[in-house]
């Protein structure tokens, strides 16, 4: 009887098939020539984009990643972009950001969460009464908005329930621009303010923002809540954000869910400073590891108050929102 060797076996052709992988390549697909739109808004994993006036609805490449596209990218679109009922594009590439608002859950959360993208100007909407103002918050917004690059607007609604000169003298010496707004008053102020920007409004529940998104922009349907008589608080009326033409094409405005916390943990004292232009010349001077508070020895900021080059107000306006990071 002959022996044989393993590679003569006649059942070693029948062993398991090895896993074959793709050869790997360089070359990645060409999308300059698909369509760009922007991020409408966003619905359990469906995208609305607007190109050219078309509405159409698409879903993300995988290859984008699972958080990778927010309300107010600009992104390139494969595919059906049509529009037309039951058609599904594919959302390929996101273009570069302008700016990014961004949040964390608290103060303790090492993860950000982009809110928003590319908006120029931050509206923080703001009830005078019920509920009441709540600085801290207003001041953490701020924060935030000052350390994506957006301009500010404080717009204080309910001025018809109580006046708005204390919130105001607060946030004036920061130079935040205002507009105060009863249940009956002229929205011209308001439409200036917003005419030819992408305003992100945001303000946590029941101050009236989406009663002014409302008015400002009429058949957006936006979900009106009420206050809570017992909390004070409201009710979250508006689950995503939403990005809305204003009437004429004159800028956007993007609503946002109403918050009741704006975490901070992803900003530095040193970012919020290098938004104010006079504090940031001055701070430069400032020893190493210097967090620009008044418990801060040897803070510049204070030198520069002593010596007219700064106003107090301004320095102790500063220092208060800047406490809140």
């Amino acid at each position: 009887m002959s022996t044989r060797g393993l590679r003569d076996d006649d059942h070693t052709g029948f062993d398991r098939p090895r896993r074959r992988s793709r050869p790997r390549t360089k070359d990645r697909p060409d999308y300059s020539d698909a369509e760009i739109g922007m991020i409408i808004t966003i619905d359990r994993g469906r995208y609305r984009v607007l190109i050219d006036g078309r509405d159409l609805t698409a879903v993300k490449a995988r290859q984008l990643g699972r958080k990778s596209v927010i309300v107010g990218d600009r992104v390139r679109v494969v595919g059906d972009t049509s529009g037309e009922e039951g058609t599904l594009a594919r959302i390929v590439e996101v273009e570069e950001r302008t700016t990014v608002l961004r949040r964390t859950a608290d103060d303790d959360d090492p993860y950000e969460r982009p809110v928003v993208a590319n908006a120029d100007q931050l509206a923080i909407v703001t009830a005078l009464a019920d509920p009441p103002p709540r600085t801290g918050m207003i001041d953490r917004i701020l924060v935030a908005g000052y350390d994506a690059g957006l301009e500010p607007l404080l717009c204080l609604t309910k001025a018809d329930l109580a006046a708005p000169d204390v919130l105001l003298a607060a946030y004036q010496p920061l130079g935040v621009h205002s507009v105060v707004l009863a249940p009956d008053s002229d929205l011209e102020p308001l439409r200036r303010a917003l005419a030819g920007r992408v305003s992100v409004l945001v303000g946590h529940s029941g101050v009236g923002k989406s009663t002014l998104v409302n008015r400002l922009i009429p058949g957006s349907d936006r979900a009106i809540g009420e206050v809570n008589e017992v909390t004070g608080r409201g009710r979250h009326t508006s689950t995503s954000a939403i990005a809305l033409a204003l009437p004429g094409g004159d800028g956007w405005v993007i609503d946002t869910p109403g918050v009741r916390s704006f975490g901070l943990s992803h900003v530095t004292p040193d970012r919020i400073v290098a938004a104010f232009g006079d504090l940031a010349e001055v701070a430069a001077d400032c020893p190493r590891g210097c967090r620009h508070t008044a418990a801060d020895p040897e803070c510049a900021l204070d030198a520069a108050v002593a010596d007219g080059r700064l106003g107090s107000g301004r320095v102790e306006s500063f220092r208060r929102m800047i406490t809140t990071a």
